[in-house]
This record gives C-alpha cells, structure tokens and sequence, in this order.
C-alpha cells in the first residue's frame, strides 16, 4: 500500500473526537453564512481582488500562531504535495469560481443550490478513488437530494439567476469543490491544523493575487459593510468550517460528510432571504423537503 493511503486509513481509524459531533450542525451554519457576507462584500470590491484580501489576511492571521506554537512542518514531499493540491482546489479554484459566479449575477440561494451537487460526484467517485463503498439507501439518498436540488434550481430559473458565465463558473466551483473533497479523503495525512491551513491559504493567494492584478482594475471600497464581510469570511469560514470541515472528512466517510452540502441550499436560502432579501419561489419548497430526506438517509447510519 503506497504511503498516503497507509496515512489516511491510519488517520479515519482514530476514534473521532467527542466534540465533533456537533460538527455537522455547526458547519451548515458556517458555510451557510459564508454565501451571505460573500455576497454582501462584493458590493464593496472586485472578486478576485476581495478574495485575495481575504486570504493575506488569513495567512497574517495564521502566522503569529504558527510561530508561538512552533508548529511542525509536513513530513515529506507526499505531506506537502497533499496540502499543495488541496490549497490549489479549494482555495484557488472553488473560492476563486464562487466569487466570480457571485460577482456576475448568480443569488447567493442558486450557487448554494448548484455546488450542492458535490455529493453525487463524490458518491460516484468515493468506490473508485477512495475506497468505499457506497450501499443502495444511501444512494436514494443521493439521489433524491440531487432531485431535490434540482427541482429548486428549475423552480427559481424564471428569475434569470446570474449569466450563462455565471453559472459556468457555479459548476467549476462544484467540481473544484468535489475534486477537494476526493483528495483530502485518499491521500490527506495528519498535519498540524495550523500548519496545513497556513500552507493552503498562502497557495490561495499566490494564485489569486497576480490574478486580481492581471484581470481586474483592483477597485476595494473600504465600508463597514466590507469590514463585516470580511471579517467573518477570515474567521468563520475561512478558519473554523474549513477546518472543521477537514477533521469531518478524516473522520468519517467522503460521501457521507459530502452529503452535508445538501443542507446548505435551504439554510442559505433562509439566511439570504432575511440578510439580503433574496427570495424563493414557491413550486422549489417541495424540493428542499426532498433535500433535506436525502441528507436524512445519506447521513444515518
């Protein structure tokens, strides 16, 4: 057995910690959230140029614990390549696309709704890159919250939620997003929190940064609104669901911890209807109830 996978089947046999079993309950809420600020802050600055911000910030923020702790470094070139690529997928690719869908158009609600996919990518993917196995109620489960999904996407497109660019980008966003989730699963090993979010986050901004530079007039309008978005997208998102997020996956199963993203569609929806008065039609309620079944099955043991 090459040596990432000796790691990872090593890291998802100890037992999980007890306070993470409030973790499922606590980052839908973060990541919900997350959609909301980041749609508030965008009204104050270009996407790429907001992003980069927020992930100097992060990494500002990150040094000053990494130096009092003296946090290792990662063990080995397979360590280093497992944060590298999981900065480059998360980090760069699926905020970057998130942002950028945002930015043209797409409803906070929709692109929740559209990176809620991420399951069934990884249920399809989990038996072959991962190692497992994926039963026939779980499945349904699958199944019936991509249904579920999908009826609210068809429900609110009479509203002409973002540009065709806009949901391009939203779809990138959900296979950068699957494509994380995948890695981390098969070759993600144990590496100090602060250490591996340091690292990835510095791999965000050194591919964000010069893009910003290149693409965008770099325009920031420096509000309070901007600050409160900001605020929150460096500590709520980018350092507690993020890592809360990680340990959920090394603990349990990719497919099983992926069907957590089907809860943020009605979650985001609420929240953005009350913070940025987004609304949802009617005819998609019914789906969110098949959602939310879904989940129910996927995630039960």
């Amino acid at each position: 057995m090459p040596e990432p996978v000796r790691e990872i089947h090593a890291a998802s046999n100890n037992p999980a910690p007890a306070w993470l079993r409030a973790g499922p309950a606590l980052f839908v809420l973060l990541w919900s959230l997350g959609f909301v600020f980041l749609k508030l802050g965008l009204a104050y600055a270009d996407p790429l140029t907001f992003l980069a911000l927020r992930y100097a910030c992060v990494v500002l923020l990150l040094l000053l614990p990494f130096l009092w702790l003296r946090a290792p470094m990662p063990n080995g070139w397979p360590a280093w390549r497992h944060l590298l690529v999981v900065g480059l997928l998360l980090q760069a690719g699926y905020f970057s696309f998130a942002y950028l869908s945002l930015k043209l158009g797409m409803s906070a609600g929709t692109l929740a709704l559209i990176t809620s996919q991420q399951p069934i990518l990884v249920g399809l993917l989990a038996p072959m890159l991962a190692g497992e196995t994926v039963g026939r109620v779980r499945w349904a489960g699958l199944v019936l919250g991509v249904a579920g999904a999908s009826i609210v996407i068809l429900a609110n497109s009479i509203t002409g939620s973002g540009t065709s660019w806009a949901i391009t980008f939203a779809v990138m966003a959900l296979l950068t997003l699957a494509g994380s989730t995948l890695w981390e699963k098969r070759y993600g090993a144990e590496t100090h929190p602060v250490t591996a979010n340091l690292v990835q986050y510095t791999v965000g901004l050194l591919v964000t940064a010069p893009l910003a530079f290149w693409l965008e007039p770099m325009r920031i309008s420096w509000t309070p609104g901007l600050l409160v978005s900001l605020s929150y997208l460096v500590l709520g998102n980018s350092i507690i669901a993020i890592s809360l997020l990680l340990a959920m996956i090394r603990h349990g199963e990719a497919s099983r911890v992926s069907a957590l993203f089907f809860m943020v569609p009605p979650a985001t929806a609420i929240l953005a209807f009350i913070a940025l008065g987004e609304t949802l039609a009617w005819a998609a309620w019914p789906g969110i109830a098949l959602a939310v079944a879904g989940i129910y099955l996927v995630m039960r043991r």
